[in-house]
């Protein structure tokens, strides 16, 4: 198996507890890296690289990061507080691998919802009162307990099977 590193950016720990899912899903001898976006990442072959969804893309870090690849392999993962529909994850993997150079080779993508900070929630609660303000606390709500068991085991088996 190749050396590897896993970057993430990670806002609420979502995305950190999907990093520390691929981290324990690989051969730890090979991890060059584990932690934030930073050059030092940039030694491996293979970089799993995680994100926290920021207007429909990654957040910037994780982008300038991505922008920097050159001819390594990338697995994207990320979380979204909004979810439940793979078209909408795929829009979103869409515009996040647009970050990544032609030089580099996509080897897989991964995607789930994430709960949101409280504040989101107060946000929502002071809007009018409306169908679509009852489908974003319903949302909010859904969206509390991910990633689940569920959701890291899933990240693990995508992550082993590029291996």
């Amino acid at each position: 198996m190749m050396k590897y590193a896993i970057v993430f950016s990670s806002k609420t720990g979502n995305t950190r507890a999907l990093a520390q899912a691929v981290a324990r899903a690989l051969p730890q001898e090979n991890c060059l890296y584990f932690g934030p976006p930073a050059q030092e990442a940039l030694r491996a072959p293979v970089v799993y690289a995680g994100f926290w969804t920021d207007k429909g893309t990654c957040d910037s870090d994780t982008a300038a990061f991505l922008s920097s690849l050159t001819t390594q392999q990338v697995f994207l993962f990320g979380t979204a507080g909004f979810g439940g529909s793979a078209a909408y994850f795929d829009k979103i993997m869409d515009a996040v691998q647009a970050h990544v150079p032609s030089s580099v080779r996509v080897i897989g993508r991964w995607m789930c919802q994430g709960k949101m900070a409280q504040g989101v929630r107060l946000r929502y609660e002071a809007m009018e009162d409306s169908p679509r303000r009852t489908a974003m606390l319903e949302n909010f709500d859904r969206a509390l307990s991910h990633p689940d068991s569920t959701d890291l085991a899933e990240i693990q088996k995508a992550v082993q099977a590029t291996q």
